[in-house]
């Protein structure tokens, strides 16, 4: 697929659409092929005094779009050690509390750690390691997205691999040698190019919705799930210093737009960084099918969401363009970025004025649908 001036207009009317007439504050959008930028766009303001505009280099919170990139940093750490996803993670945990499961399952939200027992903390590290050990199974078979405990099951094999923190290897490893703005624990002398995340407002047709009303019901899986580790729950708490450094690899991430489409020109192996069998575990699916947290079909690869399958194999959604390989990961509240070894296009999409969406919406589908010319 060729990036041409048609495209372009179609991507600027999306994107201006969002400032329009669906309240955006300050954003950016960057598209990649064949290892270059070939698009970028950024609007608005950093916060609703609307004294610092926003720009390319504005650094924001994107949430789980940080799993993706927390994921490739274990597949990174597992390749140095001589293992791969069919490697038991017991090889690497001792106490990890499945013997038998393997890092392709823990990847892929299979594990059923999803909502922990224990009241622990999501600032105590060793206190959520331990309820994970001691956790018995939220399901038996299947799989559901791991909101929190993700970030927690993924550090913990990185410290145990390689005895150090997973942020500081993602950006020694692959941020840095890419030379992209982005960071899971941001140092103070970034601090000055973060802009402020504003909460979304609840729709009542969201209201409405299956996962919507579990989230909201005491004791469902799903409010378990996005309740545990505690902590870290309101979108104020996001705009400290303190959640910046914190380095949480489920939801921790921060940088650009840039950045973002950067990392998965990357993963397409448009740029170097991973060899041919890393990328291979990212872009071959481990999991198709109902989520029993989200409540709806998902597919995953190894850390990476693909647009899940009917029976037919064809795709039931296009979140990450048309390509059925596509690989991506949204963030709460608006983030979104992807890549597609189809045409080798990325994507990245960050912003301050958050919706209540743990899925991609309107604003950024559009976006998508503009680049794929759907």
């Amino acid at each position: 697929m060729a990036f041409d001036e048609q495209v372009s207009e179609a991507l600027r009317r999306a994107f201006e659409c969002n400032f329009r007439e669906r309240g955006e504050l300050g954003a950016s959008l960057s598209v990649w092929q064949k290892g270059e930028e070939v698009f970028e766009l950024s609007a608005g303001y950093v916060d609703k005094t609307q004294t610092k505009g926003w720009d390319e280099k504005t650094i924001v919170p994107f949430y789980s779009a940080t799993k993706a990139l927390s994921a490739a940093t274990v597949l990174l750490c597992l390749e140095r050690a001589g293992l791969t996803p069919e490697s038991r993670v017991c090889q690497v945990w001792p106490k990890f509390p499945q013997a038998s499961a393997s890092f392709a399952e823990l990847l892929s939200h299979q594990c059923g750690l999803a909502a922990l027992d224990a009241r622990v903390s999501v600032w105590e590290h060793e206190e959520v390691i331990a309820a994970i050990e001691n956790q018995e199974q939220n399901w038996k078979t299947g799989h559901g997205y791991h909101p929190r405990t993700y970030g927690f099951l993924l550090e913990e094999t990185v410290r145990q691999l390689e005895g150090k923190r997973l942020g500081e290897i993602f950006r020694a490893e692959i941020a840095q040698p890419l030379d992209l703005d982005l960071w899971i624990g941001l140092p103070e002398s970034e601090f000055g190019r973060v802009a402020t995340l504003y909460p979304g407002k609840m729709d009542k047709e969201e209201l409405k919705s299956g996962f919507y009303q579990a989230f909201h019901e005491d004791g469902n899986l799903v409010r378990r799930a996005f309740g545990s580790p505690r902590g870290l729950q309101s979108v104020q708490e996001m705009n400290t210093p303190r959640a910046w450094q914190a380095g949480f690899p489920a939801m921790g991430g921060m940088g650009t737009a840039r950045g973002l489409a950067g990392f998965y020109q990357a993963v397409l192996g448009e740029l170097e960084c991973f060899s041919e069998d890393l990328r291979e575990w990212m872009q071959s699916p481990q999991v198709n099918g109902w989520d029993q947290v989200l409540l709806t079909p998902t597919q995953f690869s190894c850390g990476f969401q693909m647009d899940p399958l009917d029976t037919n194999g064809e795709k039931l959604r296009k979140h990450y363009g048309k390509g059925k390989k596509a690989l991506g990961h949204p963030g709460a509240g608006g983030s979104h970025a992807y890549g597609d070894p189809e045409t080798g296009l990325s994507f990245g999409y960050t912003m301050n004025q958050m919706e209540l969406s743990v899925l991609p919406s309107a604003k950024t589908l559009d976006l998508v649908n503009a680049l794929e010319g759907v």
